[in-house]
């Protein structure tokens, strides 16, 4: 298996667990983060190595990236395991499975890339790559199968380890806040590029809201390995603030929290099945965002809106996402509990809608690709 970020080592966690269940006795390695090792994964590297977003960024990490992809294919192909799971991160994984499945070992590709947003031309490569792609969302299955992919919708697995009704007392007192207190979470990104380029804005928002609404508490989950970087980050943009870092804990804040201010990505939807009202923003090397804005098909970016398919919640990309903007976006949510009711109404059918029993669908599915 390879899961290529946090999101990424938290779906296959997930998946893991299922797979521990059914068959005990199955070893499973390759490249992934401290969910999955805590699932009895080995991780020949680490999963920071991987963690790279935009297209300039990955350039500067390319050679490293290439050699640990190389280095792991030949070890695949000298030890043949029974098969291969490439859990999201399709640039690295989509490649790598091509390689695999030439040489006859049968692959798995967990969660469609968004080939309905954006580089739909990916699906001429899933076709070459991958035996069967598990699919987070029902309408995705149909459309791979017009290009020859097999496919089975399994649902998301985060909205079966969500509980429907949010834990927000008992996540509240496990951080530390109060039942009255009003709680920001603030989620940049799990990527060092994500922290350089969206924590500023994120930070520079919440300096303001420091001084118009003085009793806001704010809460940072940093992710493995990021720290020193959100420390800087917080130094130089909001040094009075009082944010508070929590090492991970990214569930309990969003339990915990009113609203959250959180990046663009599989935390979007994290946020919605724990039915909190948020403001998406996202920001990258400007080369990056003018190559990718060229490919996007749909004028969302966040995977609550692409669901509802309207813009439920605010989204400020790039240019957009901007201190000002936010701390207006942040306060309007703050002051309006109506909006706020409707919105995590609209969030508790969309959990309804995701939660298949991902783990059972998911491993019905490997037992009959993998022959297991």
């Amino acid at each position: 298996m390879v899961a290529g970020e946090a999101s990424g080592d938290l779906l296959a966690s997930l998946l893991l667990g299922g797979v521990k269940a059914r068959w005990p006795a199955l070893h499973t390695a390759g490249i992934g983060g401290p969910k999955m090792a805590a699932q009895g994964f080995e991780a020949w590297w680490p999963i920071y190595r991987l963690a790279v977003r935009g297209y300039v960024e990955v350039l500067r990490h390319y050679r490293g990236i290439k050699a640990i992809r190389d280095a792991l294919g030949d070890r695949l192909l000298r030890e043949r395991p029974a098969g291969f799971v490439g859990v999201d991160a399709p640039d690295f994984n989509l490649g790598l499975e091509k390689r695999l499945k030439a040489a006859g070992i049968r692959t798995v590709h967990f969660v469609c890339p968004s080939i309905w947003a954006w580089r739909g031309g990916r699906a001429r490569k899933m076709a070459e790559s991958c035996d069967h792609v598990l699919c987070l969302f029902p309408f995705e299955p149909a459309l791979l199968a017009g290009h020859g992919v097999a496919a089975t919708f399994v649902g998301h697995p985060l909205a079966d380890a969500i509980p429907l009704e949010p834990p927000r007392a008992a996540s509240r007192a496990a951080l530390g806040l109060g039942e009255h207190d009003e709680v920001l979470a603030l989620l940049p990104g799990s990527r060092r590029s994500e922290i350089e380029y969206i924590a500023p804005p994120f930070l520079q928002a919440v300096a303001r809201l420091a001084r118009s609404r003085p009793g806001l508490r704010v809460v940072l989950p940093v992710a493995p390995g990021l720290r020193a970087l959100v420390e800087r980050q917080l130094a130089a943009h909001a040094p009075g603030a009082g944010v508070r870092l929590l090492d991970g804990q990214s569930h309990a804040a969003l339990a915990a929290c009113d609203l959250t201010l959180i990046a663009s990505g599989t935390a979007t939807l994290e946020a919605a099945l724990f039915k909190r009202p948020m403001v998406i923003g996202y920001a990258m090397h400007p080369l990056s965002w003018q190559l990718m804005k060229r490919m996007a098909y749909q004028p969302w970016v966040g995977l609550p809106n692409i669901l509802a398919r309207e813009f439920v919640v605010p989204e400020r990309i790039q240019e957009h996402c901007r201190p000002e903007r936010l701390e207006r976006d942040v306060l309007e949510w703050l002051d309006d509990a109506a909006r706020r009711d409707l919105v995590a109404a609209r969030f508790a059918e969309m959990h309804q809608l995701l939660r298949q029993d991902t783990a059972r669908r998911a491993t019905d599915a490997l037992a009959q690709v993998f022959a297991l």
